[in-house]
């Protein structure tokens, strides 16, 4: 019976290391490229990379401008995400506690759904008029308001829930206390929901740092130029894609996403384990 176990346990192991190994091997392989000598890219390519170079990395930050792409998506996707969170986390916290006059709470709430549901391709005209007609274009300013229009709603839609799950009690023993509506909000609300605020956080954090469609109508120099654009100039550059280039900065572009899971871990699985339990 012991054996029988023992074989089960060996199995599973072996068929979970082949999947793990299917996985990652993307990952490696992008590693490998981004490490290799141009050079070695062009002659038999070996799994395991003959010589390393760092050559690839730095061409990118002394002669195509990476650095500035990358504090580019960083200020555009850090302040899209502030003011999604407050805004979504605010307006989900209404719509899961209080009463809307004429029954307007369900179809305000399958509005902002709708707004998601729908492609992002599908706002670029208004957008871009809207945003002509104010002067703003060819600046960080209309991808963080684009970006904000589609989290917003995905914020909503994923925290309505949990404020939904926490008793209305909580609430009501800290009205009896004295605590007024932001000494609630904040100090009792907030923390008991942070699981899921980090969770949406996270998602929200990798559409605006990959957010390609936006960056590349609104922005026209590479002054303003992101990530997903900077790598875009990169595959087409003269006709010739320099393999190792775009894999340099496509192992520096899963960086910021990778710190941010590795230090929100914890948060992020039950976070996402609960808003599955709870929708």
């Amino acid at each position: 019976m012991k054996r029988k176990r023992r074989a089960s346990s060996v199995a599973k192991g072996v068929v979970a290391a082949f999947f793990l190994a299917i996985s990652l091997f993307p990952i490696y392989w992008l590693v490998a490229m981004a490490i290799r000598p141009s050079e070695e890219m062009r002659s038999h390519i070996t799994l395991i990379p003959e010589t390393f170079t760092l050559e690839n990395f730095a061409q990118l930050f002394t002669e195509k401008g990476f650095g500035t792409a990358i504090i580019n998506s960083l200020q555009s996707t850090l302040f899209s995400l502030v003011i999604s969170l407050i805004v979504g986390v605010t307006c989900a916290y209404i719509l899961a506690r209080r009463s809307f006059r004429f029954g307007f709470k369900r179809p305000l709430t399958y509005w902002v759904l709708l707004v998601r549901v729908l492609p992002p391709v599908a706002f670029t005209i208004p957008l871009y008029i809207m945003f002509n007609k104010i002067g703003i274009l060819n600046t960080r300013i209309p991808v963080i308001l684009a970006c904000v229009l589609i989290n917003v709603p995905l914020i909503i839609w994923f925290l309505i829930s949990f404020f939904q799950e926490l008793p209305e009690e909580i609430e009501e023993s800290a009205r009896v206390d004295g605590a007024s509506e932001w000494q609630m909000f904040s100090k009792i609300v907030l923390p008991l929901v942070l699981p899921g605020i980090a969770a949406v956080a996270m998602l929200s954090f990798m559409y605006a740092w990959n957010e390609y469609t936006y960056t590349v109508i609104f922005t026209r120099s590479a002054s303003t130029s992101t990530v997903p654009l900077a790598l875009a100039l990169l595959n087409t550059e003269d006709s010739l894609t320099n393999f190792g280039l775009v894999a340099a900065g496509g192992v520096i572009s899963v960086i910021p996403i990778t710190l941010f899971v590795i230090f929100a871990q914890n948060y992020l699985i039950s976070g996402l384990s609960s808003g599955a339990v709870k929708g």
